[in-house]
């Protein structure tokens, strides 16, 4: 019996980082799992469960990203720090991949490195008595197969000007992802966009010399080109809190015309 779904969808979701066109997912914050049904039925290529900038627990994330395997949605996660076991249990619960917020320093994706990958390639905990093993039903052989040819996408978020060797950085990751709002943040808030699209511009060669897919985040598509995302890979648009704030408020406003 083969392993999980997940592992085909990341598969996918691999394939569709180096189809040309950009792989297009957005934020869930919200706990309900209509919003990733309603992603997938949308035409999303995934989505990232955010663990940093909402008010999600584990508990809700391990409920969507289930929700999303069943689905047929990749669905990553954003996590703060690297916490191996939270990570572990979010990766056995269906988990398509991790996003780890403000790389800077190598130790880190090495900590992320670490954490996802079974041994010898890291220090990953095996279990079978979870879904992505199918709770037992795969055999070890099988399921270490399984997350050898298929693991865990990983995303690193540049969101500093200042980090360790972006080279050394990018390497072990699938997806560099500039993070523009706390780049902007950390340069200054620059009045004049040339500045931080500078900076996007020199993370997104860094990106390509190390041979990773290119991704950010956007308002909206049509903002991706001018905030340096016109070339990205790996595009997360808005967030389903921001689309329901946006949709209530253009509501509101046709019984105030």
């Amino acid at each position: 019996m083969p392993a999980g779904e997940v592992h085909l969808l990341r598969r996918r979701l691999r394939t569709a980082l180096t189809a040309g066109s950009p792989a297009v997912g957005t934020f869930v914050k919200l706990a309900s799992p209509d919003v990733v049904e309603l992603a997938a039925a949308a035409g999303f290529a995934f989505v990232v469960v955010d663990l940093e900038h909402s008010t999600l627990t584990e508990q809700n994330a391990v409920d969507l990203v289930r929700h999303a395997d069943v689905c047929g949605l990749p669905a990553l996660v954003r996590v703060p720090v690297v916490d191996a076991a939270a990570i572990n249990r979010l990766l056995e619960a269906g988990a398509a991949g991790i996003q780890l917020s403000m790389l800077t320093r190598i130790a880190q994706v090495e900590a992320l490195m670490a954490a996802t990958r079974f041994a010898p390639a890291g220090r990953r905990s095996v279990s079978l008595a979870n879904r992505t093993a199918r709770f037992g039903a795969v055999p070890l052989a099988g399921f270490l197969r399984a997350e050898q040819e298929d693991p865990p996408v990983l995303v690193g978020q540049i969101e500093t000007a200042r980090t360790d060797p972006l080279a050394d950085l990018l390497a072990p990751v699938d997806v560099c992802f500039v993070g523009s709002t706390d780049l902007a943040v950390d340069l200054g808030l620059p009045a004049d966009p040339s500045v931080l699209r500078a900076a996007v511009d020199r993370v997104g060669r860094a990106a390509r010399s190390a041979a990773v897919a290119f991704g950010g985040w956007a308002p909206t598509r049509e903002a991706a080109r001018d905030l340096g995302l016109g070339d990205a890979g790996y595009l997360v648009v808005g967030s389903d809190l921001q689309m329901l704030a946006a949709g209530l408020r253009a509501t509101a406003g046709e019984g105030n015309q």
